[in-house]
Parts: structure tokens; C-alpha cells; sequence
């Protein structure tokens, strides 16, 4: 049994409008991984190439110790993509039904008493449900399968906080075992606090960022004040006579006192580092 669920060495993914590349990156066991960055940057590329979903250009992927797409793999991950679980023709109550064959450990008892705690219909069919519930069934679909590794692409877009608080909750309870891990990629960065132990930040095709989720608050600050931006700040923005950029907590002390500088959110750090990368390019 390995350590690492997920092993991803110098992998590069060639797309018509950009390249993902030089991505490496482990998911041990009994870790939560935030993958996050602005659109476009690549989340979903990745999540698709560690299913098997798209061929990689170059590098190496390992998922639970299998090839990307392998059937032994892929029975033992959980999935919850920006697509529907089901054909929207299916009612809610048939899918365990037509699911499980494809799932050794499918769990009957433990989805129907998902989708009663997450309140997903059983009589609807999966074309009728909202966003909101269809997200939940997949999870419960995802959940039933018994997995050690789950995989989230973006599951609370577009929820309410109820919606968001409740499949949080659910993924804290899966993370119990320490056997399992999982991989969260998300544009509500307030889902991984207390949540994600890694974060992982990607823009335009690369990680730009990664590490312990608390290490990255202390490595990074927000510095803002009047006149233009000095050097050596991250992304910095301009607005009339102000400047606001993220700085490395490390290099606070070379600032004056007329600089402000306060901690720096997980948003911060997504978006400036990516006006920098960009700047960059």
C-alpha cells in the first residue's frame, strides 16, 4: 500500500490555448489538497489528466499506484465533477441500482443515508434537480463507492452557505480515515480554511505556489502605500497615488513605516501572484 495517493512528476499537458508544464506535486494519505488559481489556469486540465480523462505530453502520473484511467484505480476514487452524475433521465432512487455493478464496495445503506441528510429527492428524475442537488448526489454517488481518494472540481460553485457548510462537513467526516485523502479544487478559498492541510496555486499552466496551507499565510503579506510600487513586490495594483501589492513576510522589515502591511487571505495570494506571473510572461 503507498503512502502517496497521488504522484505527479514534470508532467506537461499541450492544449490549443495554453500548455499545463513542469507540474509535480504528491497527495499523501490522509491529506487535503486546495488546488486553486484563477480560470483558465489549468485546475481542471489536471484533475481530467489524473483520471484519465486527457493524455498527457510529457512526465508521469500515479494514482493509488496505477496509470491514470487504470479500472482498478478508478474504482477506488470518488468523483464529483462540474457534470452530472447520472443521465437526466434516471430518477434518484434507480442510480444506486444502475451504479453499484461498476463498484465492488458500493454501499447501498450509505447513500440513501447521504442523500436523506443532504435532502436530494429520491422521486426526482437527475434532469429536474437543482444545482445545488446535483452536486449533492454526486457526492453521495461519489461517497458510496467506498474510495480512498476523492476528487472535487469546483462542488460548491454556484451553492448557497448552507449547501457549501454541509458538503464540508461531509468531506471533514470522510477525511476522518487516515487512509483517505482528497483533492479539492475550488474558487471559494473560505471552504479550505480549517478544511485543506496543502495548497497548491496554479496560474497559467504552472504551480506558482505550494505547501502547508498555514505556511502559506506566514510567507506571504499584503504591503500598501502611497507613490508608485516599489521593487521587488508581488503583482502590485495602482489606484491614483496608492499602490497595494503581495510581498514575501520575510522582506517586511525593508519597508518604512509609512507602508502598511497586513496578512494576506488566501485570495491575496491567488490574485497577485498571477498579476505577477502574468507580468512576468
Amino acid at each position: 500500500m503507498t503512502d502517496q495517493l497521488v504522484q505527479v512528476t514534470d508532467l506537461r499537458i499541450a492544449r490549443p490555448q495554453f500548455d499545463v508544464r513542469d507540474i509535480t506535486f504528491t497527495i499523501p494519505r490522509g491529506t487535503v489538497v486546495g488546488l486553486v488559481g484563477p480560470n483558465g489556469a489549468g485546475k481542471t486540465t489536471i484533475i481530467r489528466a489524473l483520471l484519465g480523462l486527457l493524455p498527457s505530453s510529457s512526465g508521469r502520473i500515479a494514482v493509488l499506484g496505477e496509470a491514470p484511467g487504470a479500472r482498478a484505480a478508478l474504482a477506488r476514487i470518488g468523483v464529483v465533477l462540474d457534470l452530472p452524475t447520472a443521465a437526466a433521465d434516471w430518477r434518484v432512487r434507480s442510480i444506486g441500482r444502475r451504479l453499484s455493478p461498476f463498484y465492488p464496495q458500493w454501499n447501498h445503506d450509505a447513500f440513501g443515508a447521504l442523500l436523506a441528510r443532504l435532502g436530494v429527492p429520491r422521486d426526482q428524475r437527475v434532469g429536474e434537480l437543482s444545482r445545488g442537488q446535483g452536486v449533492k448526489l454526486s457526492l453521495a454517488a461519489a461517497l458510496a463507492q467506498r474510495p480512498e481518494l476523492l476528487i472535487l472540481d469546483e462542488p460548491s460553485s454556484g451553492l448557497d452557505p448552507a449547501s457549501r457548510r454541509e458538503i464540508n462537513d461531509v468531506i471533514r467526516e470522510f477525511m476522518i480515515d487516515p487512509q483517505h485523502s482528497t483533492l479539492l479544487s475550488t474558487h471559494i478559498t473560505a471552504d479550505l480554511e480549517g478544511l485543506a492541510d496543502d495548497l497548491f496555486v496554479l496560474v497559467g499552466g504552472r504551480i506558482a505556489h505550494r505547501g502547508p496551507l498555514p505556511d502559506a499565510k506566514e510567507e506571504f503579506a499584503m504591503a500598501r502605500g502611497s507613490g508608485a510600487a516599489p521593487d521587488g513586490v508581488l503583482g502590485a495594483e495602482q489606484t491614483g497615488d496608492r499602490w497595494s501589492a503581495l510581498i514575501r513576510t520575510s522582506d517586511s522589515a525593508g519597508f518604512g513605516p509609512e507602508v502598511v502591511i497586513d496578512e494576506a487571505t488566501i485570495d491575496d495570494i491567488i490574485i497577485h501572484l498571477s498579476a505577477h506571473e502574468e507580468a512576468a510572461a
